[in-house]
Order: structure tokens, then C-alpha cells, then sequence
């Protein structure tokens, strides 16, 4: 196991280091840092714009590779991934946005797919009966409802709950509160700031894999080794929790390893309505204002979360299939 797990990281850090540069060449070819001093008013002499872009290694007029090294050495030896073509440092905005990120992405996958499993586990198991079909009808519902609508609901309801009890009860904008101190209180603040967002992405996410566990379980609860321990005197339920479900789990489980990335930079719509300063707004951004080095430390923290959900995914296939671990 541990050999297999060693292969694997071996692996994807090849795949994510040449994806990485990939992004840098791509990045400098289609941003052009050099258009964010075009509209200043008075303009600036050429000789001070060429100076402030070398100064932050985004001068088009070096040569690509001569930048390329200079960035890719920066990292290596220093893990500077360079700065912004206004000065700001680009570790200090993904440090702080990656952070800010996973509050929100962490604890909403965990509870998306826990609803989203025990959905369908618990319709699987009544196909076709009135709670199978309308708890179908909810997660249709859900599945086709576009996320600002969701994201401007809850924060409706919020509003609606605060004004009903005369309380800030939940937060409708950003990740935290300026004005809190001590830990308890903080906390408090903190969890006020997540329940909309949360719940908002949670809406958007656990129908899929509703269905999907639907499906797969209803693939596998009439197999024949579920029948056999059936017959050996176990009832449906832990029959299916116990033998089917450990077999249809694991591409629920794939898939929602890999979705993680893909959640962490591309939960835009969910930040700009709630306010939160997270990955995903940071790549619009970088993108908007030609912030090359932005955006490859965006690309390259979404190729090692794709890794890191790759690795995970294949961790949790090893340990949930019997015959993959026989085969190792």
C-alpha cells in the first residue's frame, strides 16, 4: 500500500510540475500585463513601464524563456511565485484565499455527500415508492436550479430570519467579521459566515450524487453475493449498507475526490454573492487584470488538488474493493 501510494504521488507530481510550466507559457502568451498601464492618465514613459514590469519579471520584451527560469527558479529556490504587475505577492493572496476556501469547501462537501449518499441509499432501497419519487422530484428540482438562484434565495431567507428575530443570526457577507476578538467569538463569527454560503453549495451539489448513488446501489442490490448474505440471515438493510453499498460507494467516492479541485476554483458565483475572497475570485481577477503569475499559482494550486483528490481516490478505491487490495 504504501509502495502504491508512493508510485501514485511520484507520478502526479511529474504531471503537475510540466502542467504547471505548460500554464506559464500559455499565461504569457494570452495576458498582457503591459495593457494595465495603457489607460493611466497621465500615461507613464515607456523606459518606467518597461522598468516596473522587470521589476516584477513580466516585461514582454524578455525574452520567454529568460522569464520562464527566472520564475521557475524563484520557486524552486525561494517558493516565490512572483508578483502581481501592480507589486502584490502572490503567495501572500493564496495563502490567505486558499484558506479562506477551505472553510467553506471542505465542510460543504462533507455534508453534500453525506446527503447526497444517504438519498440515495435510503430511495434505492423504496424504488418507486412515494418517498423514492418525491425526494426525486426535490433533487430534480435542486439539480436544474442554476447556483445564484439558489445562492440569492438563501441569502433572502437569511435576511428574512435575521429581520424575524431581531438577531444576526447568520451573516449574509464575507468570510469574517473585523471587529471580533477571542477565540469563542470568533469561532461563533466564523460559523455565522459559513451556514448561507454552505447551505448554498450543498443545494447545488448533493443531487448528483443523490442520483448517482441511486443508480449505482439499485446496479448492485439484487447481486448475487447480496442475495447470498441475505440468505445467511442478514436483513435487507444490512445487507445492502454492509455488501452492496461498499461496492457502489466507490465511484461516489471517486467522483467526489476529484469535484473537490474543481469546487475550490470554481465556486465564483457562490464567492461574489456572499462576498468571500476565495480562490475562485482570485483566478477572475488574475485573469481581468493580466496578473500572469496569479494565475499560474491559481492553475498549479488546482493541479495539486486534483493530485491530491487522484491519490485519495485511488486510497479509497485500495480500501473499499476487496479485490483491488488482493491485487496490489
Amino acid at each position: 500500500m504504501i509502495g502504491y501510494v508512493a508510485r501514485r504521488i511520484a507520478t502526479w507530481s511529474v504531471l503537475v510540475f510540466v502542467a504547471v510550466n505548460l500554464t506559464y507559457f500559455i499565461a504569457s502568451a494570452f495576458l498582457d500585463p503591459r495593457s494595465n498601464y495603457a489607460a493611466r492618465k497621465p500615461p507613464l514613459p515607456p523606459a518606467v513601464v518597461d522598468a516596473q514590469l522587470s521589476s516584477y519579471n513580466l516585461n514582454d520584451k524578455t525574452p520567454i524563456l529568460e522569464r520562464w527560469w527566472h520564475w521557475l527558479s524563484n520557486i524552486l529556490l525561494h517558493w516565490d511565485w512572483g508578483s502581481s504587475p501592480t507589486g502584490v505577492s502572490v503567495n501572500g493572496q493564496i495563502a490567505y484565499r486558499a484558506v479562506v476556501s477551505a472553510q467553506l469547501v471542505f465542510g460543504a462537501t462533507v455534508l453534500a455527500t453525506l446527503l447526497g449518499v444517504g438519498l440515495g441509499v435510503y430511495t434505492a432501497m423504496r424504488q418507486y415508492r412515494v418517498p423514492d419519487r418525491l425526494l426525486q422530484a426535490v433533487s430534480i428540482f435542486f439539480i436544474n436550479l442554476p447556483v445564484a438562484v439558489i445562492g440569492l434565495a438563501v441569502v433572502l431567507i437569511g435576511i428574512s430570519i435575521n429581520q424575524t428575530t431581531g438577531h444576526s443570526v447568520v451573516l449574509v457577507s464575507g468570510a469574517e467579521s473585523i471587529d471580533v476578538h477571542g477565540f469563542w467569538p470568533t469561532i461563533l463569527d466564523r460559523l455565522k459566515h459559513l451556514v448561507l454560503p454552505t447551505i448554498t453549495i450543498v443545494l447545488a451539489e448533493y443531487a448528483g450524487l443523490h442520483f448517482l448513488q441511486r443508480s449505482l446501489l439499485l446496479d448492485t442490490i439484487d447481486a448475487d453475493y447480496v442475495r447470498t448474505a441475505r440468505a445467511k440471515g442478514l436483513t435487507k438493510g444490512r445487507a445492502v449498507r454492509k455488501h452492496a453499498l461498499r461496492t457502489a460507494i466507490i465511484p461516489v467516492a471517486v467522483g467526489v475526490a476529484f469535484a473537490i479541485p474543481g469546487i475550490f476554483t470554481g465556486a465564483v458565483i457562490t464567492e461574489t454573492i456572499f462576498g468571500w475572497e476565495g480562490m475562485g475570485r482570485y483566478f477572475v481577477t488574475s485573469i481581468n487584470t493580466n496578473d500572469i503569475h496569479g494565475a499560474v499559482a491559481v492553475a498549479a494550486f488546482g493541479a495539486l488538488a486534483t493530485a491530491i483528490g487522484a491519490i485519495l481516490a485511488d486510497v479509497a478505491v485500495v480500501l473499499l474493493d476487496p479485490r483491488v487490495r488482493s491485487s496490489r
